[in-house]
């Protein structure tokens, strides 16, 4: 019973009611056919409706048709012979038609004359241009006649299949009578559930009220017709029908006053309950609350690897992943269950192979169970469990990646910087989710699939979509640089930042006075062994020399840095260099290990080398100040032309200005062109 999702009932209707959400279509179709016969209005011989009624597509087609049918003000027919639109008429017309064009398709309309459609809240009326209609009490009303449903319903049903199909409508499914109720569909109660209010009063759902209301409004409507009421009361009785049909549909048409509650408050109709950010698809089926799940703000770490990410304890101590018991692991997962859930790294519950599950708040550390193999233990995120991490919007498939988790105290998410870049993710106050998986499969497809060093090369593009960034960047071009050296000391603390380390160090590059080491010695150190030539983003466009004099020209071979200054080219994420050739010819853990040791080095090196800019550095030189003042001049020497020119009348006018607006337009121009070279210039 709590998986079945009901059954639907129905309402047999005492008179139809317009279905809101087709009420536009149903205007048009009656602005297609003619109102009296029913066929379509336009004459089916032309080449216009022959063309549109060759659309494939039915939407289309329908709007074609439509617009062609519409501009018909009389049914069409061949001949009239006794009487208006007589049967004789007809026949002896489309006979003598059908002999001059046999290919020709009779008219067999009614000649009369159609009525203008108006739409007006929930009532459709027809309105003729100087013609006279009757009501039902048979008083004359100036051209304007409200159509009932029921005269609409009969209207529709006379539509012929053909023209259906013309109107881009399928008659087996989607008749133009079916666009109006006559039923009405009652949703089940898993649809509509109640809720206990107190524990013991039920409160019911808004539909529930609205279908009650729609049940009372039928009955009156019924009881009416049964004591044979006058049509003004039967009509009053028929709107508040339609009102409480429509507004169980759709609660918020313009133009209509909202059903409320007695509270005051406007029930919540089917459509809104379905459209808009918080809707039933966008809220609940595009994206839903998950379990398992974690969300806090991010700050920066250079000193976790690229696939790690910092989990406060906070969070790991609630998170929880189901680890089945063996021999391998039962001492690790009984110390767990031991501390309990209140100590990390414990546990929250265990589950036996019946089903039952222990909660370890309630047993407490003394009446833990001994865990028996075949077990499942509820045990706290611990150091290098595999999550899915994500920041929305989710625009790639590198917007949510795997991580390795690592325990950290204080309340942020910790991210290594490199990785900020896929997920467009700066430290100014973004929030980022976690997701731990709670299966082995889905920790094997996490593993194998979405880890961090797996996405560094994007297939979208064929080239990285993470590299050194920020203060790293900044350090390793001035670690790479010629004059940069180190002594013994600095050079043995750097080493034992080199992930991975061999134990054997550079020979010195200078032996006297004493021992020196060059900064691209120690990056050689973390250089997979691969051979790669790249340039410096000031590298000379004609500089063809292999010994570049400004150093722009950076050389790698077999892992060694021999030559050139490192920079966003090299060790960004620009196709070819160091980090891209790095996972294609070595692999993901390489170049992870590559943006990993340079993080570690550079910022150890930085911190003690220092990198600081004075407002000294914002100050022109004397040969840039001259340039642009030169600029300056050049332009303000050109505007005094442009206002000689205006003075002596010897301005030409622009097309389409006046005099005034030409001179406008060129002193801007001119003062326009300054601004922008002299910027370029102080760049």
């Amino acid at each position: 019973m709590t998986e079945c999702p009901g059954h639907f009932g129905h309402i047999e209707l005492a008179c139809p009611v317009y279905h809101i959400s087709f009420l536009p279509r149903v205007k048009k179709i009656l602005e297609a056919v003619c109102f009296h016969c029913s066929r379509l209005r336009a004459d089916p011989n032309s080449e216009e409706f022959k063309k549109v009624s060759k659309i494939r597509n039915r939407n289309e087609r329908f709007k074609r048709m439509h617009e062609l049918c519409k501009k018909v003000t009389t049914c069409k027919v061949d001949a009239v012979g006794e009487g208006e639109g007589g049967e004789l008429g007809d026949a002896y017309g489309s006979r003598a038609a059908q002999m001059q064009d046999p290919d020709r398709i009779p008219l067999l309309g009614c000649g009369k004359k159609q009525p203008q459609i108006r739409k007006k809240q929930l009532t459709l009326s027809a309105q003729w241009k100087g013609a006279a209609a009757k009501d039902d009490d048979g008083e004359i009303k100036e051209g304007k006649h409200d159509l009932t449903p029921a005269e609409v319903l009969q209207i529709l049903k006379k539509i012929s299949d053909v023209d259906c199909l013309h109107l881009g409508l399928d008659p087996e499914y989607a008749r133009p009578e079916w666009m109006l109720l006559t039923v009405f569909p009652v949703p089940p109660p898993p649809v509509r559930p109640s809720i206990l209010m107190d524990g013991t009063s039920r409160g019911e759902d808004d539909l529930t009220y609205k279908l009650c209301d729609i049940v009372k409004a039928n009955a009156h409507l019924k009881k009416a017709q049964e004591q044979g009421a006058t049509g003004h009361m039967m009509r009053e009785h028929e709107d508040l029908l339609q009102f409480h049909c429509a507004t169980f549909v759709d609660n918020e048409i313009s133009g209509m006053p909202r059903a409320n509650q007695r509270s005051g408050r406007p029930i919540k109709a089917i459509r809104s309950r379905l459209k808009g950010k918080e809707g039933r698809l966008r809220g609940n089926l595009m994206g839903k609350r998950v379990d398992f799940s974690a969300r806090t703000v991010i700050t920066g770490d250079p000193n976790l690897s690229i696939d790690q990410v910092g989990v406060p304890r906070s969070i790991a101590s609630n998170l929880t992943y189901p680890e089945m018991v063996t021999r391998h692991n039962v001492n690790r997962l009984q110390e767990a269950v031991e501390r309990g859930p209140e100590e990390h790294p414990g546990a929250k519950y265990v589950i036996r192979p019946d089903g039952t599950r222990v909660d370890l708040r309630v047993t407490g550390v003394t009446g833990a169970p001994s865990l028996q193999p075949g077990w499942i233990v509820e045990r706290h995120l611990m150091d290098d469990d595999v999550i899915i991490f994500n920041r929305q919007p989710s625009l790639h498939k590198m917007s949510m990646m795997g991580h390795r988790v690592k325990v950290m105290p204080y309340s942020t998410f910790r991210l290594n910087l490199s990785v900020t870049s896929p997920y467009n993710a700066d430290f100014d106050g973004d929030e980022m989710n976690l997701h731990v998986p709670q299966s082995v499969e889905a920790r094997a497809e996490i593993q194998q699939l979405c880890m961090v060093p797996l996405q560094i090369v994007s297939p979208q593009s064929n080239k990285p979509v993470m590299g050194i960034v920020q203060d790293t960047l900044c350090g390793i071009t001035k670690f790479t640089r010629r004059d940069t050296f180190m002594d013994r000391a600095m050079v043995m603390n750097l080493l034992m930042w080199v992930p991975g380390w061999d134990g054997n160090v550079p020979s010195p590059a200078i032996v006297k006075p004493k021992p020196l080491w060059t900064g691209k010695q120690i990056l050689s150190l973390i250089i997979p062994k691969v051979n790669a030539v790249t340039f410096h983003s000031t590298h000379p466009d004609g500089e063809t020399d292999l010994l570049s004099p400004g150093d722009t020209r950076v050389i790698v071979e077999d892992g060694e840095l021999i030559a050139g200054i490192v920079c966003k080219k090299t060790v960004g994420t620009a196709a070819g260099g160091l980090v891209h050739v790095s996972w294609m010819e070595h692999g993901p853990e390489a170049a992870k290990a590559l943006l990993n040791g340079c993080q570690t080095i550079v910022n150890y090196w930085l911190l003690h080398n220092g990198f600081s800019v004075g407002i000294g550095d914002t100050v022109a030189d004397d040969a840039t100040t001259d340039l642009i003042n030169k600029m300056i001049y050049d332009a303000r020497q050109r505007v005094n032309e442009i206002i000689a020119e205006a003075q002596s009348d010897k301005l030409e006018r622009q097309t389409g200005m006046t005099l005034r607006e030409t001179f406008e337009a060129n002193v801007n121009r001119t003062l326009n062109e300054a601004v922008n070279k002299a910027g370029g210039a102080a760049a």
